[in-house]
């Protein structure tokens, strides 16, 4: 018996790790913010690419108002959220 929406009637996989529940968590506290664009570092023709800078968990939610569902890649350049610093030698 399969699954509506689903191929095959299968289950999409998930990930789970422990303290899972706290990033869930912590994403649903972190408040919406708008993007705010800057001409004088915009280029280009406007064909809709962008590039967002600022922590990953604010630039995505920053994301979903208008483009949830359209978005086709994102490069979130790491390191992030481990308090750590890098050098890069």
């Amino acid at each position: 018996m399969g699954l509506p929406g689903f191929p095959g009637g299968l289950l999409m996989p998930t990930l789970d790790w422990i303290g899972k529940d706290a990033v869930i968590r912590h994403h649903k506290e972190v408040p919406f913010r708008l993007l705010e664009p800057d001409a004088g570092l915009s280029a280009g023709n406007g064909d809709g690419n962008l590039i967002v800078q600022g922590d990953n968990l604010h630039a995505l939610k920053a994301l979903l108002p208008k483009y949830a569902g359209r978005v086709k890649c994102i490069y979130i350049d790491p390191p992030f959220n481990n308090r750590n610093l890098w050098s890069h030698v």
